[in-house]
């Protein structure tokens, strides 16, 4: 039963880890990469739809992103997207497709962007924090219950640390490797 708790807890971190890595690559670092813009929302017909499932995005240059919608009446309102997201990117389009120049990044945008990483940081390891809560609590839950005896209840207590403390490490060598890629030069 302990270990139920271990593995359903595991499960979550582990999520939150790899939605944390997919959130990493929202984060720009001066080369064009599709990931960078592919989850902005963009109002479409009134529903925040992501930009991925409106157009198509290629990165022809490493300075350059291209974002060819599928439906021509929703340009303008990927722009605003665009605009209003905390990308700092000035979009232009043809009519057809939209073009956005990824501009090397100056020391204050490189601070900026660190900053923002660092709440994102933040906010996972809150995550992880409430997912060793809620295990927690269904310890303790289990223990009241005469689930589990007091000394397993402690072990496992201490093995619930253990995972969080390793997964919170993961989720800041991860920041720390995207620092060091945004203070590149």
């Amino acid at each position: 039963m302990v270990n139920d708790v271990f593995k359903t807890m595991e499960d979550k971190m582990k999520t939150t880890v790899k939605a944390f890595h997919v959130d990493l690559a929202t984060i720009r670092t001066g080369h064009a990469t599709p990931a960078l813009v592919e989850h902005v929302k963009v109002d479409y017909a009134g529903v925040p739809t992501s930009l991925i499932q409106l157009a198509g995005i290629s990165a022809p240059e490493a300075g350059l992103l291209v974002i060819q919608p599928w439906d021509k009446t929703c340009i303008h309102s990927i722009e605003k997207a665009i605009l209003k997201s905390e990308l700092g990117l000035n979009p232009s389009n043809d009519g057809n497709v939209i073009r956005l120049a990824i501009p090397p990044l100056s020391e204050e945008r490189r601070q900026e962007l660190i900053k923002v990483l660092n709440r994102r940081i933040e906010e996972r390891r809150v995550s992880l924090r409430n997912q060793r809560h809620d295990a927690l609590n269904t310890l303790k839950d289990m223990e009241k219950n005469k689930d589990i005896s007091q000394d397993e209840h402690k072990r496992a207590q201490s093995q619930v640390q253990k995972i969080t403390d390793a997964f919170i490490s993961e989720i800041e060598k991860l920041g720390k490797d995207k620092e060091r890629e945004l203070l590149e030069v």
